[in-house]
């Protein structure tokens, strides 16, 4: 078959990396790069040149193995990366570290503070309590609803949980308390958060992702057209026209790869399900802003990680901020950071680079749409790809492509749940 993919983020350069095999492919990418949050910048550091990631940054072996082969198959090499974690709010006045006892009483004052040592002991409940709901049976609940009824302390969801999740999913605290519980838990429990101990060890690509991203490309070679924005899918009697602005082509099978709302939004004629389905699927924009202030950490540095969740003075939303020197291995006098939603507080003449990026927002709507992929992908020669088939991270960008390869006949070699 003649097959489109239209988007070239991690499901879409997968796709056409997969499908190729077997099928003849065209990919669509609007911007004037491949890769989507697979974004490499190569920054002056030093003597030489740092390549920093502003969007995928860290996989593991354990939780991400689709990926793991993929980078096997490529020669793509990685190395061990540190996924410490922080909490600081400076209105509160806390401030900790995830690492060791050295760096949760960073703060010498959590030591005499009774509620943090009360968020010390529901950390463990908590885990206990999570496991234990994915194990029952019966209808979820939204992740407030099971905090309510467990009585968990507001010094343990403000200075724990809630920071925890909105630097996992880049999410916003004020909303993340509507995430399904169970989804939720699985996610926690999957990737070793649900216990102190057998938790996986993160890597990061050597020279960035787009190593990755280039490895598919080059096997890929005049496929790809970049700077190629598709205006519109119209289904026709004997294929799919894919039209732009340039012109338009027939396909025998298109898979749109971009964001729900944009998926929906290309077909011209939708049927009933997929409005429905895509429909259900939103997103929250996010400004990520590559730095080198280091104002934005917290202000011990024994409190200072990998990924630092801060409330400044004045500010009205947190900001969460990358120490991307440390996730990458970056050595040199300067370090590098991404702060997420607070551009403003970065001073300008630090600022290297902003970037918009989008994430999936889960809540009981999302989760409903996802399990209807099969009723709306495949159908009617047009299939769908992306991340927001699981739970918006890279992995779940690999596995929504090798679905859809699969169901388009290729051998994946992969046993897919």
């Amino acid at each position: 078959m003649r097959i489109a993919i239209v988007g070239s983020g991690v499901a879409g350069l997968v796709s056409a990396h997969l499908l190729a095999r077997d099928h003849d492919v065209v990919l669509f990418e609007a911007d004037d790069r491949l890769g989507g949050h697979a974004h490499t910048h190569l920054v002056p550091n030093g003597d030489g040149v740092a390549a920093i990631d502003t969007g995928f940054m860290v996989f593991n072996h354990r939780c991400y193995p689709l990926l793991t082969s993929l980078f096997d198959e490529l020669g793509v090499p990685s190395r061990e990366s540190d996924m410490s974690f922080s909490v600081a709010d400076d209105l509160a006045d806390v401030e900790w570290r995830s690492s060791n006892l050295a760096t949760i009483f960073a703060q010498r004052r959590n030591l005499v503070r009774p509620a943090f040592w009360r968020m010390l002991t529901e950390i463990v409940r908590f885990n206990k309590a999570a496991l234990a709901h994915l194990d029952s049976s019966g209808d979820d609940v939204s992740l407030e609803t099971f905090l309510d009824r467990g009585g968990y302390s507001s010094f343990f969801q403000d200075f724990y949980l809630i920071p925890m999740g909105a630097a996992i999913w880049s999410a916003n605290p004020q909303t993340f308390a509507a995430f399904p519980a169970r989804s939720l838990f699985r996610f926690l429990n999957n990737h070793g958060l649900l216990s102190i101990a057998n938790r996986p060890q993160w890597r990061t690509i050597v020279g960035g992702s787009v190593q990755y991203v280039n490895a598919i490309a080059t096997r890929l070679g005049s496929s790809v057209r970049l700077s190629t924005p598709v205006t519109g899918i119209r289904r026709a009697r004997d294929g799919v026209v894919v039209s732009w602005a340039g012109g338009e082509e027939s396909f025998d099978h298109v898979v749109l790869a971009t964001h729900a709302p944009d998926a929906l939004a290309l077909l011209s004629d939708p049927h009933p399900d997929e409005v429905a389905v895509l429909g259900a699927l939103r997103y929250q924009d996010n400004v990520a802003t590559l730095h080198t202030d280091d104002a934005l950490m917290p202000r011990r540095k024994n409190a200072r990680a990998s990924w630092n969740y801060r409330r400044l003075p004045g500010a009205t939303v947190p900001t969460l901020t990358y120490d991307v020197s440390r996730l990458q291995g970056h050595g040199g006098d300067v370090r590098f950071y991404v702060t997420l939603n607070q551009d403003d507080a970065v001073a300008p003449d630090k600022v290297l680079a902003t970037m918009h990026y989008a994430h999936p927002v889960f809540d009981g709507p999302a989760m409903a749409a996802q399990r209807r992929h099969s009723e709306i992908s495949g159908v009617d020669r047009v299939s769908y790809a992306g991340a927001y088939w699981g739970y918006g991270f890279h992995e779940d960008g690999a596995r929504s492509a090798f679905v859809v390869a699969k169901a388009l006949g290729v051998d994946v070699d992969i046993v897919l749940p």
